[in-house]
């Protein structure tokens, strides 16, 4: 499709998946309209200008190592092709209706998935004809802190809905029990722990539990470092969004104790000597870091510092793909290749499996069980095909709805 023939673009939420894209779009010719709600505006602007600046770094350090496939490696997109796409951003209502265009109305419903996440549902009237297609964007878990649960829309022609836990759930029990063991382990035996976390959602998520461990005594008040410039601009974000925030959080900023996301030591880092100050550190201590994955960012410095030594632990709060560091200690290396060196892993290695930002498969029917009547017809998306089959089946035999599992390049339509 050429870039010059779309007319409108919308967001569901700030996600790279979702978002990372637009520098191309705009590039290759897209001069519309860009609608998205205040948080995910300022989320993407945050992400975007990260992503192109290590995109940068990887083509010039692919360059130098002359390990691309491409006999000149270059970025997608560069920090100068962010400021067109940012100019093209409006905001849209973070609920209720918005027409973006005559004949097109968008409502948005909470996600529950990050800061600004939405369900969008969008009615198109043609010749006095109404059809309502609602797209899921990502949809999040249920009864989890800080940010209001899913939201259904009410009704749909024609759904598009995310498949990306479809085949199965996530895993029972507290994660609040599985941190606090960890923290208390470690700290009696006089070391650190280091948290791989994805600086939008995952830090915001395990500074709340930190500091209600804290508040309940359940944990010992031992220094917090937040060592990602990211994870502050998003955690100032989370703060200052208070629309998305659910009952009991807007209780908690209320009710005298402070900000919900503050430890008690809590200590935030944004320069690289700050960040390298840290090493000097050598009492138990919490150190939350990205990448998620550690296959780049600042953690890989601590990790290097820190596997070495059996007292200290390395808790993985989120998934690991495969080929990432994350993965590689998930599975039990003894060493991890970092900076040009081995490094030997004797530190205790914890996973903490309760943490998704995604609805899993239970939830996923969960959120379609609170539409009034069924979608015409549904197509799963944003799934691997394991993982859409398998909710396509479910879907079909709990709830006998007529779904399919969308297919690259099909075309359909809605008019029947």
């Amino acid at each position: 499709m050429d870039p010059k023939t779309v007319d409108y673009a919308v967001l569901t939420h700030a996600h790279l998946d979702h978002t990372g894209w637009l520098p191309r779009l705009v590039g290759d010719g897209y001069r519309g309209p860009i609608f998205a709600n205040a948080a995910t505006i300022e989320l993407t602007g945050i992400l975007l200008k990260d992503s192109a600046h290590l995109q940068e770094e990887d083509a010039l350090h692919a360059q130098k190592g002359k390990y691309s496939r491409h006999a000149e490696p270059r970025a997608l997109y560069t920090p100068e092709d962010i400021d067109p796409v940012l100019k093209q951003l409006r905001e849209m209502p973070r609920s209720g209706g918005f027409e973006i265009a005559p004949g097109f109305q968008v409502v948005s419903y909470d996600a529950g998935h990050i800061l600004g996440s939405s369900s969008l549902e969008l009615t198109i009237t043609e010749n006095g004809k109404k059809t309502v297609v609602v797209f899921s964007g990502d949809v999040g878990r249920y009864d989890q802190p800080i940010l209001k649960d899913p939201t259904t829309p009410p009704r749909a022609d024609a759904l598009l809905c995310e498949s990306t836990y479809g085949d199965r759930d996530h895993p029972s029990g507290s994660p609040m029990d599985t941190l606090a063991d960890v923290v208390n382990r470690v700290a009696k035996r006089g070391g650190s722990i280091v948290i791989p976390a994805f600086a939008i959602g995952r830090t915001q998520t395990l500074m709340y539990f930190l500091r209600q461990l804290e508040d309940s005594q359940r944990i010992p008040r031992i220094p917090v470092y937040i060592d990602s410039p990211m994870a502050l601009d998003a955690t100032e974000l989370y703060l200052k969004h208070r629309e998305d925030h659910d009952l009991e959080f807007s209780r908690e900023e209320s009710g005298g104790k402070g900000d919900p996301l503050n430890v008690h030591e809590f200590h935030l880092t944004r320069t690289a000597d700050e960040s390298k100050q840290i090493n000097n550190v050598t009492t138990p201590c919490i150190i939350i870091s990205a990448s998620g994955m550690a296959t780049g960012g600042r953690v890989l410095h601590h990790l290097a510092q820190r596997l070495p030594d059996p007292r200290n632990a390395v808790l993985l709060a989120g998934v690991q793909a495969g080929g990432s560091r994350g993965r590689a200690l998930q599975e039990g290396a003894k060493l991890l290749h970092m900076y040009g060196q081995e490094v030997p892993v004797k530190a205790e290695i914890v996973e903490l499996h309760q943490l998704s930002a995604h609805a899993g498969k239970s939830e996923l029917l969960r959120w379609l069980s609170g539409f009034a009547a069924p979608p015409k017809q549904t197509w799963l998306v944003h799934g691997e095909p394991p993982a859409a089959q398998s909710l396509q089946a479910a879907i079909q035999s709990q709830m006998r709805w007529n779904v399919s599992v969308a297919r690259y390049l099909d075309t359909v339509d809605l008019s029947s």
